[in-house]
């Protein structure tokens, strides 16, 4: 775990991280330099990874998978695996590392994952998901959480979510995340799984009502603070994935509305003016500013200049010698909104 020069007073690495709010895992986008932006916007917003195999962390570049900062609590390593001795060796890792959860990823649905017997396919083996929990419990003292779909094809009715739910309890898992569409693991994309299986909020709410013991965080469409808020009416907590990621600052309204945290709100230009700290550190490490100016495109939306904003950032910000100061420019754009 790095440390940073401290842009703000981060939420304790301890204890049990409430998931009433949380940024989905997402592969490509959820990095380092994402999260750092995220937490900008919500204190208390729980953040995950991008998915991390067992793989890549014991034989692998361990120090990159598992870097990050500690402004970035409250924070969860997601892990794709499906052998129950390699999960427990990357949970220790992680708890080693200071991450508050680490979530087993039952949900991603590409071909390539399948092949290793990751993701969503582990719907099809409620035992050996239940066998990784238990290990990952016996080595760590951290939560242990599980994200899934509704089901996959051939493996879709209530009755056999039930029993994957039930069975995986039974290992120790009390908290499930689930994206309330199935998967169909042949024939469509990962993005087309995102969007062609009809979302079933009403199967996750029976879920719930069902396992009223355990918490249900559902995910999957979800785009506003209002949707949120009329959701938790019925689950523990929400996910956001895209909506998150393409319209980052409604983030920033997130701990008032939804956690009754009134600390001032940040405007869009604020944040981004908070954020340089860490892009002059990242350069002076010999990064590239497109490593992290990517994640906060979506806060050029919805006004005057919004255009400009991301063409500074997207383009501009790769023709320069001092992209400190194209950030500067791109800063300016953003006062009064």
């Amino acid at each position: 775990m790095l440390s940073h020069p401290q842009i703000d007073k981060p939420l304790p690495a301890t204890g049990i991280a409430s998931r009433r709010f949380s940024v989905a895992p997402m592969m490509d986008w959820t990095d380092r330099h994402c999260r750092f932006f995220l937490r900008l916007l919500s204190r208390n917003a729980l953040l995950y990874t991008e998915m991390v195999t067992t793989g890549a962390i014991l034989h692998g570049d361990r120090q990159r998978f598992l870097r990050h900062h500690d402004c970035e609590h409250p924070l969860a390593l997601q892990l794709g695996g499906s052998n129950p001795q390699e999960l427990a060796a990357c949970a220790l890792l992680a708890e080693q590392a200071g991450y508050n959860e680490v979530n087993l990823n039952v949900g991603c649905p590409s071909d390539r994952v399948q092949n290793n017997m990751i993701g969503a396919c582990l719907m099809g083996h409620p035992q050996l998901v239940a066998d990784c929990v238990q290990a990952m419990r016996d080595a760590v003292s951290i939560p242990i959480t599980v994200k899934h779909r509704i089901g996959i094809n051939g493996r879709d009715s209530y009755e056999q979510l039930c029993e994957f739910v039930e069975t995986v309890h039974q290992a120790g898992c009390t908290s499930f995340t689930v994206h309330a569409r199935i998967a169909i693991l042949e024939g469509l994309s990962p993005k087309q799984n995102r969007d062609v299986p009809p979302l079933r909020y009403d199967v996750v709410a029976q879920l719930k009502r069902d396992f009223a013991e355990l918490e249900i965080i559902l995910n999957g469409g979800i785009k506003t603070l209002d949707e949120c808020e009329q959701h938790l009416q019925t689950f523990d907590g929400v996910m956001l994935g895209r909506e998150a990621y393409h319209n980052p600052y409604l983030l920033a309204q997130v701990d008032q509305r939804l956690f009754g945290d009134h600390h001032a709100i940040a405007s869009r230009a604020e944040t981004l003016q908070r954020l340089r700290p860490y892009v002059e550190a990242h350069l002076a490490e010999g990064g590239a500013m497109q490593h992290i100016t990517r994640h906060v495109l979506g806060l050029g939306q919805g006004f005057p200049g919004a255009r400009r904003f991301r063409q500074l950032l997207s383009v501009d910000v790769h023709k320069t010698d001092d992209p400190l100061s194209v950030f500067d420019q791109a800063v300016n754009l953003l006062q009064g909104h």
